[in-house]
């Protein structure tokens, strides 16, 4: 699991001052990059290696507004690994608060990155970015 903290600025924010809704799949994919970052595994590094994630799938499950100005805490892991599939999820929270704000999850297809047909997870990517390991 990673966290990653984040600062409402004006420019996310729609009419009514809230947290414009369609932001949230932004800060689930900083979140994302953050993660695989602290796995030693980053997206340059898929794509090097000749594979990518396109997201195939996303859900946000709204519950309370984030606003102008609020400092964020954006947690994100590995839920799941399914053939080639995989399920990551991200609650966002005020920091220092339990309440969560949004969650949901996005769905990812690793893919051959010249053909962007779905391939197997290739082995680094299982030790390093999903389970955690060198």
């Amino acid at each position: 699991m990673t966290t990653l903290e984040y600062r409402v600025p004006y420019a996310d924010t729609d009419q009514m001052g809230v947290v414009y809704y369609g932001n949230y799949l932004t800060f689930f994919e900083r979140a994302r990059n953050e993660l695989m970052r602290e796995s030693g595994f980053s997206y340059k590094e898929c794509e090097a290696l000749g594979f990518a994630l396109p997201v195939v799938h996303a859900e946000v499950d709204y519950k309370s507004p984030a606003k102008y100005d609020d400092l964020l805490e954006i947690r994100a892991w590995v839920e799941e690994v399914k053939g080639v599939r995989c399920k990551i999820c991200c609650e966002v929270r005020r920091k220092g608060e339990e309440r969560i704000l949004a969650k949901g999850h996005t769905v990812h297809v690793f893919v051959d990155i010249k053909t962007m047909r779905p391939i197997p997870p290739p082995d680094v990517a299982v030790k390093r970015f999903i389970l955690g390991v060198e």
